[in-house]
Formats: C-alpha cells, structure tokens, sequence
C-alpha cells in the first residue's frame, strides 16, 4: 500500500475493490464477498457507490488498506498507512494489522508516529539516508541506548545542568529536565545540584521512548 493514493479517483470503490481482488485470481463471487468483508470491517460499507474522489481523505486512505487486503496477502507491506486517520480509524487499523500479524502474516510498514510504531511492532529499525542504523526490538533498542533520567524541580533556572558530568541535557522545559546518562554519570551529584536551585518533585530514571532514540539516531 503506497502512501500517495493508488486508487483510480473516478471509478466507484465496490467496483474498484472487486477489480482489484479479481486481478488476484478471485473469482466474481469471492471478490465480492472480500469486498463486503473487508469494507465493512474498516466502516466503509457505506460508500460501496461513491467515487474514491468523493471520499474524505481518510476514506481513500480506509479504501485504500482495503485493497491491500481484498485479496488475502500473504505479506503486507505499507507506507505510511495511518495518514490522514482519526483516532477512531487509527485503533481499526491498528486492530487489523495486529490481527494479520497474529494469523502469520508478515507485516511490514513506515511510519513517522513513534508511538503507534512503539505499541504495535515487534521489530523496528530506524533508516537514516538510506542506511538501516538501528535494529531490533523496542526493548533492545532501548537497553543499548543511554538511560534518560527525569528531574522535575519547579526552580531550576535552564542551563543548571549544562556543566555536570558524564550527562547530556536532552530537554529542558517549565520545570522538566531530561538528562541522558552517559557511562560514569553521577546520580546523587545530579541531585544535589537539582536540589540547590530548590525542591525537586520528581527524580526518576527512565529509558527513552522511541521517539527520543529515534531523535538520537537520526542527529
């Protein structure tokens, strides 16, 4: 499934779909079966007569995982397949593609939104100009990288952190500051600093979420 559309915008979606699974192999009656099938499993079923060019963009897009799966795939492979959804349409397909998964399907897809990434895959890898420079998954991506530690002290002024040891100031923000803890970083002298601008209400080591390893990779 492609991210720019790759349905014909005139013709009407049933007639579209059931095309499309014939040109797999189905017959008449199986691909109208699949059509109904799937067009009602991604709340579509309505628009069986309407044009793919009379569709919100999310439609097309629904339409367009639709297709992907009129014909019973034996891997899906999709570009960007939540663009353009609400989050109604999101947890449809979310739900799908697990479900293909579960039966043995090889699923593979790209996408920008880290955390849907993050609480649907098994595997990740993160590309950078065209070079794979993380592999693995969530969970070993995650024990390579540097633990993040979490200070949130009300008083601390940006830049109290900027001189310590061993840590690199990942964000700073109102009254959050993410540290990474590089090897010999100093817990206790960290707090101690934190607490000499004031209290500190949260002290917390934490490993990155996707979206923070995929700006480490990337930078």
């Amino acid at each position: 499934m492609p991210e720019e559309r790759g349905l014909y915008p005139k013709m009407k979606v049933g007639e579209q779909l059931s095309y499309l699974a014939r040109l797999h192999g189905l017959s008449k009656s199986a691909a109208d079966s699949a059509v109904t099938r799937w067009t009602a499993r991604l709340g579509v079923e309505g628009r069986l007569g309407d044009t793919v060019s009379q569709l919100s963009l999310g439609n097309q897009q629904r339409v367009q995982l639709a297709a992907a799966l009129v014909h019973d795939p034996a891997v899906l492979v999709l570009d960007e397949p939540f663009s353009g959804l609400d989050p109604v349409a999101v947890d449809v397909m979310s739900d799908v593609l697990k479900e293909k998964a579960a039966e043995g399907v090889p699923v593979l897809f790209s996408s920008h939104q880290l955390a849907l990434v993050e609480s649907l895959c098994d595997r990740v890898g993160i590309i950078v100009s065209g070079s794979m420079r993380a592999l693995g998954s969530v969970g070993q991506l995650q024990e390579r990288a540097n633990a993040h530690l979490h200070v949130v002290a009300p008083q601390a002024p940006a830049g109290w952190a900027d001189e310590l040891p061993n840590t690199v100031v990942v964000q700073h923000n109102a009254d959050r500051t993410i540290l990474e803890l590089l090897p010999g970083a100093d817990d206790q002298l960290i707090l101690r600093t934190a607490l000499a601008t004031g209290p500190v209400r949260e002290f917390a080591t934490r490993r990155p979420t996707l979206t923070e390893l995929y700006r480490e990779v990337v930078a």
